[in-house]
């Protein structure tokens, strides 16, 4: 156990072992400080190097977690100032009212692997697309966000843009790997329609889209790095709620 003092508080973290991702455990530990109030809006977490020795891991693993914390609008970085506690809750309320707990448990199995394999796919299609690939891609975002304004679910389109990215890197395997689920791949695939909160899923699938783009973009401009991010950001932001949604229920 690692102490950190504070303003007379010590707060304490749980140094980091081998299995699972490090990073969701540095995550998840930095995530419940912030959520209980010891470390308040505006505050700011210890610095990278601080936090590296806290916990036990690299550089790498602490960047990793915060980038998770970031993609649940928790925290923001700047440069020279450091990352600052911008809310106390995550900004995503699941969208739906029931969902199977077997479900749930095929939605996140499904997504660890995505989290995996996607995150690689956009860096490369970001260094491989040409521009057939590019066309391939903006045709299936622009799908998507049509079926948004026709106020549909947009689940196949989903699938359709993340298929294309898949295509861009130019590695059959990935193409594989995202065939094989079809627009099962797509969690709300999994979901009864009767069963969502339509308000709830207009503004999840708005976030949906904005990452999209931002995702397109990065590959656009063929940044490897910021696609990765950019996709791991829009994958585990899925993956935390669905979690959140699991053990809620489970202590129910």
């Amino acid at each position: 156990m690692s102490n950190l003092e504070k303003s007379g508080s010590t707060f304490q973290f749980e140094r980091v072992g081998q299995t699972g991702s490090l990073a969701s455990h540095v995550a998840k530990q930095l995530e419940s400080q912030i959520t209980t109030g010891a470390i308040g809006i505006g505050e700011k977490l210890p610095t990278e190097n601080k936090l590296c020795e806290l916990f036990g891991v690299s550089r790498t693993v602490i960047r990793e977690a915060i980038t998770q914390l970031k993609s649940l609008g928790l925290v923001e970085t700047r440069r020279g100032v450091g990352t600052t506690v911008m809310r106390s809750q995550p900004t995503e309320t699941m969208y739906a009212y029931t969902i199977n707990p077997t479900a749930v448990e095929d939605i996140l199995n499904i997504l660890e692997m995505r989290l995996s394999v996607e995150t690689a796919a956009a860096e490369f299609a970001a260094i491989r697309h040409d521009s057939a690939d590019m066309q391939r891609m903006e045709q299936s975002l622009a799908a998507f966000n049509n079926a948004l304004e026709r106020g549909e679910q947009a689940r196949k389109e989903d699938y359709d843009f993340h298929l294309a990215i898949s295509l861009a890197t130019k590695n059959p395997f990935f193409r594989q790997f995202y065939e094989q689920f079809n627009k099962n791949v797509i969690p709300r695939a999994k979901l009864v329609n009767t069963n969502l909160d339509q308000v709830a899923t207009d503004a999840y699938l708005q976030r949906v889209k904005e990452e999209h783009e931002e995702i397109l973009s990065a590959i656009r401009s063929r940044d490897a790095e910021l696609a990765r991010k950019a996709m791991h950001k829009h994958l585990y932001r899925a993956y935390h709620l669905y979690e959140k949604y699991q053990t809620h229920n489970r202590f129910e």
